[in-house]
């Protein structure tokens, strides 16, 4: 349900209830200029800061545009009630104590009582509006007016109020606390905030999505209207649900599943919360995406060779510069310098402003961006006025060229705010901190997404049973899944009667078992069954013939996820995947070509790829099958995870060797 939340975001009248919490919002409002009348109210005080107090909310002079109500929980249900019946535009429900601490009966009668009324919370902070004044914000805040700029909305608290007192240069449009989110969820939040014209983008805080097929909607709405979107997602130390038998549920728990659904999403994703405001710096000034292809110039091989060093980890790209721009440069530069990408232009330049914007602007226009590292002398204690030149040359660089022109200070407190104020208001986004810089910029780069993906349904948790491999091979084969000709015996005797028209050399294979090597449940090489033992604790047996040739081994895992819809994992075989740390997550659906470019990030892909004149394996026959079996996730819901461990790869064609599969009860 999409509600009207324009009346709460942008309100023309406030209401604010209680008593201290009250005087609080009404300090705020008064600190940030909001022009609109603010209404308290109280049942036996007649002023509370300042400000006329009104009995009730029926002696208000209209029904408020937006409420704070910082009363108890249980007054806090009549309030609601009592708004919505008058046609109030929303509230904010501060008080505590309702699902996160045992109350969910009473949680539920405030989304009752507020109708079709937009509440924010319970439990919530508020909302601080900088554009026009308006604060139901009963608490300190660092933030000022400001004409446009990004929005911040934060499932904690305290992260977005540390947020407000950034002293980097990057203007806040709106503050905006969830709570519980009993009503008013993430998507539904962040929409009305992007549906602001003055909002350039939206960083979050996120500690868990409710909705995943509408948070992709959203991601696809900001990109579509120009703003990006950023998240610091926590929690990815832990897994979404408890690890099953398989490697797949540990592989794609924690972070794996809401990173892979972020960047399909076309979400910006970084660890730390310097990050999340350099990349929204970047979305503020430039849109919601940069290009790959980025110059580095600096006038010290030192920093040169800095920054080469952090990108490496971040596969940031620092293309050599074309022959036309080595020698234009070489003309301005001299012989002594070395044209090369980072540049290091040393001094000789240094001070000459002509000079510097050429060498500037020639560099930058060759490349999608460019970062300038400038470390402005600190001004109490030194005269800053020798850097002024370069920073002017890094301006005109970008208003000249249209390319995005970074100037970037090795530590972040070299950069004060107020140049950080000036150089945003020339259109210019100053990153601070480079560490921080180049982790911002690569998460800038993050793609769009695909138009109109949306994750599968996620299922509530049931009871699963796991089928033994014979059963798990039938699934596999009527998906059209390539598996190795085999037999089923009950007894050892009777899969020996039937495995005379196998082709040797063979695997003996004990059913019953999740992990069959760890059981000593395979044998692999057999020539005859003739004196094979019995297994025991085999509830049967499968022979089949050995794949020939196999070029690479590759785990896929299948599995539902109770957000995410259904992962797909992938790695290589055995035990190499997670002893390695190196597989791929993606969050279904995906196309072929969408699985063979998640593969190619893993770290061993020379490997499966000709590394020295290895045969290549044929990992589009891979990219095949995980497709075929995302569609059987798809059309047949009670199935709840799929393993193959390993396919064994040839340079023609693949082969599902061993499988594991669990599905509803």
């Amino acid at each position: 349900m999409s509600r009207d939340l324009s009346r709460l975001l942008r309100p023309r009248t406030i209401a604010v209830m209680g008593s201290v919490w009250a005087g609080n919002v009404i300090e705020q409002c008064r600190k940030m200029g909001f022009d609109g009348p603010v209404w308290p109210v109280h049942p036996s005080k007649s002023e509370i800061g300042g400000l006329k107090a009104y009995p009730s909310l029926s002696a208000l002079p209209e029904a408020p545009d937006a409420t704070f109500i910082g009363v108890n929980r249980h007054a806090t249900v009549e309030v609601v009630r009592e708004l919505a019946g008058m046609g109030a535009g929303g509230a904010i429900c501060f008080a505590s104590g309702w699902t996160e601490a045992g109350e969910a009966g009473l949680q539920a009668d405030l989304v009752r009582a507020a109708g079709n009324m937009p509440i924010l919370g319970p439990n919530c902070y508020g909302v601080i509006n900088y554009l026009d004044g308006a604060l139901l914000w009963p608490d300190q805040h660092g933030g000022r007016r400001v004409e446009k700029g990004v929005a911040l909305l934060s499932q904690s608290s305290n992260i977005v109020i540390n947020l407000t007192m950034q002293a980097r240069g990057l203007p806040v449009a709106y503050v905006a606390c969830l709570g519980n989110a009993a009503q008013i969820g993430l998507a539904e939040l962040a929409g009305a905030l992007l549906a602001d014209d003055r909002v350039t983008a939206i960083g979050m805080y996120v500690e868990g999505i409710d909705d995943a097929p509408a948070f992709a909607a959203l991601a696809e709405r900001a990109r579509a209207a120009g703003k990006g979107v950023v998240c610091v997602k926590s929690g990815k130390t832990e897994a979404s649900q408890t690890a099953a038998a398989s490697h797949t549920a540990s592989l794609a728990g924690g972070g794996a599943a809401s990173s892979a659904f972020l960047r399909q999403a076309g979400v910006a994703e970084v660890n730390t919360l310097p990050e999340l405001i350099e990349t929204l710096k970047i979305f503020h000034v430039c849109g919601p995406q940069i290009g790959t292809r980025l110059c580095s110039l600096s006038c010290s091989g030192g920093e040169a060779g800095l920054v080469s060093d952090l990108a490496a980890p971040l596969a940031i790209d620092f293309p050599p510069p074309t022959e036309t721009q080595r020698k234009a440069l070489g003309e301005i530069l001299g012989p002594i310098v070395t044209i090369a990408n980072p540049l290091d232009y040393h001094t000789f330049i240094w001070g000459d402003g002509p000079r510097t914007e050429a060498v500037f602007t020639q560099m930058l226009k060759g490349y999608d961006a460019g970062i300038f590292i400038i470390d402005p002398p600190r001004p109490d204690r030194c005269d800053p006025s020798s850097f002024q030149p370069a920073l002017d040359a890094i301006v005109a660089a970008g208003r000249e060229t249209g390319k995005p022109a970074f100037p970037v200070a090795s530590l972040p407190e070299n950069f004060d705010e107020h140049r950080a104020n000036c150089l945003i208001g020339q259109r210019v986004a100053p990153l601070m901190g480079l560490e921080t810089a180049l982790g911002a910029l690569k998460a800038a780069q993050t793609g769009p997404g695909r138009p109109g993906w949306r994750p599968m349904p996620a299922l509530t948790s049931r009871d699963t049973r796991m089928l033994d491999e014979a059963e798990g091979k039938a699934v596999l084969d009527a998906a059209s899944v390539p598996i190795p000709k085999g037999v089923i015996g009950a007894t050892l005797a009777e899969a020996h009667r039937k495995s005379e028209g196998l082709t040797p050399p063979l695997v003996l294979k004990g059913l019953g078992f999740a992990h069959k090597t760890e059981a000593g449940a395979v044998r692999l090489g057999v020539t005859s069954l003739d004196g094979q033992a019995e297994m025991p604790g085999a509830t049967g047996y499968l022979v089949e013939e050995m794949v020939a040739a196999p070029v690479a081994e590759i785990l896929l895992g299948l599995r539902r996820d109770p957000v995410y819809g259904v992962t797909l994992t992938l790695g290589l075989g055995g035990v190499t995947a997670e002893l390695l740390e190196d597989t791929v997550t993606l969050v279904l659906p995906v196309g072929e070509d969408e699985v063979l470019a998640a593969m190619r990030r893993l770290r061993l892909w020379p490997l499966l790829d000709g590394y020295r004149g290895r045969p290549k394996a044929d990992m589009s026959a891979v990219a095949s099958i995980a497709v075929r079996l995302g569609n059987l996730m798809r059309d047949r819901l009670e199935l709840e995870e799929i393993e193959i461990n390993p396919i064994l790869v040839r340079e023609v064609g693949a082969v599902a060797v061993d499988a594991l599969i669990r599905e509803a009860v």
